[in-house]
């Protein structure tokens, strides 16, 4: 191991995540993205708006923020937005028949992968976590001097972090998942919507069940818990929510986990563009 060259492969990873840092974020292709980040900010901005004439207040306003992050991000647009980013990386590629030039490259497809999981995560906690930020204070930011005695004074920072770090953490397990499934399957779409079941129907899972999630770590690591109403709660499973230390370890070293064989398994991937 100490003789591999890894000041060269720091390069190459540097080199490949600046080219797909263009296709991928300064690209038209991903326009769709930029609208599904925005989805959950334009929410918050009218209900800001329209909340100057309701009868709300700051702590109400936060339970609602809390379940707009559950709903409008977690489980649709971070999700929706990391299968569009992460199975693209290497099916878009074979889309457009580019793929082959990396692999002519004298570069290791280790190399290639890795660059490309990263260009894909930056993107993906650059667009989603600015749109948390944004939703975070415009929901809120018309109570005034409230507001700002509760960011800075009260707990809102804390809330803010918390929520940026779920966020981010959501890029980079759903991520690692994803960009795993355009490796492997030829039909990705198939395998997104049984993920996207297995997360939906998260909450009404034995507790035991619940842990082989990505959901559950990122629920146990929201601020404000967000109690499931209307008439599915009675089957609704209340979980304990895993330590904020196990929540992140675990999605991070599963992540890299997924990654690293993705990284090992595109050493065997086969290019067919006929199909």
């Amino acid at each position: 191991m100490s003789g591999l060259p890894w000041a060269l492969y720091r390069k190459q990873v540097l080199a490949v995540l600046r080219l797909e840092l263009r296709k991928n974020f300064l690209s038209r292709r991903g326009w769709w993205i930029w609208l599904l980040a925005g989805f959950p900010a334009f929410i918050c901005v009218m209900h800001g708006l329209l909340s100057r004439s309701t009868g709300h207040d700051l702590g109400e306003d936060t339970k609602i923020f809390a379940g707009i992050f559950q709903l409008a991000y977690l489980r649709f647009a971070i999700y929706f937005g990391c299968v569009g980013i992460f199975m693209n990386l290497v099916r878009g590629d074979v889309l457009e028949k580019t793929l082959h030039y990396y692999f002519l490259a004298p570069v290791r497809r280790e190399v290639v992968m890795i660059g490309k999981y990263l260009a894909g995560l930056a993107v993906a906690a650059f667009l989603f976590g600015g749109s948390t930020l944004v939703s975070f204070y415009f929901i809120r930011y018309h109570y005034g001097s409230e507001f700002q005695q509760w960011m800075w004074n009260g707990p809102g920072l804390g809330h803010m972090g918390w929520y940026l770090v779920t966020a981010a953490l959501a890029c980079l397990g759903y991520g690692a998942v994803f960009l795993l499934m355009g490796l492997l399957v030829r039909n990705p779409m198939i395998p997104a919507a049984v993920v996207m079941v297995w997360e939906g129907i998260n909450n009404f899972l034995p507790a035991f069940l619940q842990q082989i999630s990505v959901i559950y770590y990122l629920k146990s690591l929201t601020p404000v818990n967000v109690v499931e109403e209307g008439p599915l709660a009675m089957l609704a499973v209340t979980a304990d929510p895993a330590p904020a230390w196990l929540a992140i370890t675990g999605v991070v070293l599963v992540s890299g986990l997924l990654v690293l064989y993705a990284a090992v398994r595109s050493r065997r991937f086969e290019i067919s563009y006929a199909e």
